[in-house]
């Protein structure tokens, strides 16, 4: 290990130390947190299943940067490089376009067998796989609805999507050995203002229940629902709003899915957990950064994502969520926005873990506010920085910016030379 990484570290494990903080502990519960690496980064939400099939459906992606993966050989290939500049063991999370097979198959036949390529590639990494139904890209969802259609025949489509779809996520459970999250989200909804909320809610609740009927062992595969507050082609009503959802989940045992860009400009999700947790057992969270009305750039340490970190570990609501990213940009070397978004999303967490929390909560409670607040201000400028220095080498990837010239390198050796055809596949917006 590098001396000057040592040093640091050490200097800053005494400042810790005298509030309490042992940064040894703190590094061995930050090492047992994963995070589930969202697939579509890597190929700008193309997948295999389809491959000349137009993104549609309330999804679109910017950019053209060379290089993005074509294959699912590929893709892991780029996967495994960004997982070798992240410290941990971690999860990958699949949409169900991303099937590893050359048989033409539509989306309600998909089997465990179609992502075998998956298991055996993630299982001797440690990996675990998480999943998500396709409900979008599809020429029964082209008119916006899916399983609120009121056309009975293309709901049954989509619900049988599901149902299989969580049969595959319960394989991955059984064959991993880590519990595989199947989260559901539907593009579902009007451009314009509907004369009628009622029914496609009432549908879709109805269409999920359906799915759901379906019993699975909860030890290898769980579901979530996600919302969103509008959508492109959806702009003024989503039949899956947050409350919709939030009533669904709570009444039926299903976790929610909180994503960080599928609310309001205004409104931020760290306000919500402790409310959302205080009655429902499990979290889905997907981690992404809104910019006005784009709900998916790359993670960066913003405040926002500081303030759910802190949520997160000031509660001890971390063994109840699971994290995972959501975010795809076009514009950027794919593999360096996973690097940037799972690190900076462990950097959030690592602050949070270093406050003196106990310490904290006793002065709140003697409402001794100004040490409250002068406390909580002089840990922003902790050398928090020397911590996850040692976290990084520690786990044997790059320290700081060294990961880049990685990046960089592996841009001009693997992924330039791929150019042609992938490039050319790319989407704009």
């Amino acid at each position: 290990m590098s001396e000057t990484v040592k040093q640091a570290y050490q200097e800053a494990k005494r400042l810790y130390a005298k509030h309490g903080v042992d940064t040894d502990e703190v590094l061995i519960k930050l090492a047992a947190i994963k995070i589930s690496l969202h697939c579509w980064q890597g190929d700008d939400v193309k997948g295999f299943l389809f491959r000349d099939k137009k993104l549609e459906g309330g999804i679109a992606v910017t950019g053209s940067y060379p290089g993005r993966a074509s294959t699912p050989e590929e893709l892991r290939a780029d996967l495994d490089e960004a997982l070798s500049m992240i410290p941990g063991k971690h999860k990958v999370n699949l949409h169900a376009i991303y099937a590893d097979t050359d048989e033409e198959v539509d989306l309600d036949r998909l089997e465990p067998r179609h992502f075998q390529g998956w298991i055996d590639w993630a299982k001797p990494k440690g990996l675990g796989l998480d999943f998500n139904p396709t409900l979008f890209s599809h020429p029964k969802a082209e008119d916006g609805f899916t399983l609120s259609h009121p056309d009975p025949e293309i709901r049954s489509f989509w619900i049988e999507h599901c149902r299989a779809s969580r049969r595959i996520a319960e394989t991955f459970g059984r064959e991993l050995g880590q519990t595989c999250v199947t989260n559901h989200w539907m593009p579902d909804g009007y451009k314009d203002t509907p004369v009628d909320r009622w029914s496609p809610r009432a549908r879709l609740r109805d269409s999920l229940d359906e799915i759901f009927a379906d019993e699975i062992d909860e030890t290898y595969a769980i579901d979530a629902v996600e919302s969103k507050l509008f959508g492109l082609g959806s702009e003024s009503y989503v039949v899956g709003s947050h409350e919709f959802y939030m009533g669904y989940a709570m009444s039926r045992g299903k976790a929610i899915c909180l994503d960080a860009g599928h609310f309001h400009p205004t409104e931020v999700i760290s306000n919500k957990l402790s409310s959302i947790l205080m009655f429902t057992d499990r979290l889905l969270l997907h981690v992404s950064r809104p910019v006005r009305w784009d709900s998916d750039h790359v993670v960066t340490l913003d405040d926002e994502l500081l303030e759910i970190a802190r949520e997160l570990v000031r509660g001890d609501l971390l063994p109840r969520t699971h994290i995972g990213l959501d975010f795809f940009d076009g514009s950027i070397n794919h593999i360096a926005a996973w690097v940037i978004g799972v690190r900076s999303t462990q950097k959030a967490l690592l602050r949070a873990l270093l406050e003196p929390i106990e310490e904290l909560k006793r002065i709140e409670v003697e409402r001794d506010y100004t040490s409250r607040l002068a406390l909580v201000e002089e840990f922003k400028s902790y050398p928090f920085g020397a911590v996850w220095d040692y976290f990084c080498e520690q786990a044997g990837v790059p320290v700081r910016e060294e990961w880049l010239a990685q990046v960089k390198n592996h841009e001009q050796e693997v992924l330039q030379k791929r150019g042609g055809a992938s490039a050319q596949r790319r989407v704009h917006s």
